[in-house]
């Protein structure tokens, strides 16, 4: 009988499947008034790709939702946010969503994330995690 082996899970598997649970369970004026609070109204306008930063407050309290692309920009951000946050904490995700990223050319993940670039941002945060 062959025995079977299963590969530990990575650091970088465990954090991504709470933040994945955490973001799909979350409204989205929880997710809109979670990144608010810790990237400011400003950049969450940007990854949401909007011009008016006090639409994000609309979205927090609940007054208005945002368009479809905006919401799945703002999951994607929550979502890496969280990957990071789950590894490390709170100050690290923040640190990490606004710094120059070696892996994605220099630029801030963040604004990555607002440029479309979803994946490679949550690959960069995977390695980050996993220590890479």
């Amino acid at each position: 009988m062959p025995i079977e082996t299963t590969t530990p899970a990575s650091k970088s598997d465990i954090s991504a499947g709470l933040a994945h649970a955490t973001t799909v369970r979350m409204h989205i004026s929880e997710i809109a008034r979670f990144l608010q609070d810790n990237l400011g109204q400003r950049l969450t306008a940007r990854i949401a790709g909007i011009s008016d930063p006090k639409q994000v407050g609309k979205w927090a309290s609940g007054n208005t939702n945002p368009r479809p692309e905006s919401e799945e920009q703002l999951r994607a951000a929550l979502q890496v946010f969280q990957l990071i946050q789950y590894a490390e904490s709170v100050y690290t995700a923040r640190a990490w969503m606004i710094g120059m990223n070696p892996q994605l050319e220099d630029e801030a993940p963040a604004l990555c994330i607002a440029a479309g670039r979803r994946r490679d941002v949550m690959s960069a945060a995977r390695a980050y995690v996993d220590g890479s």
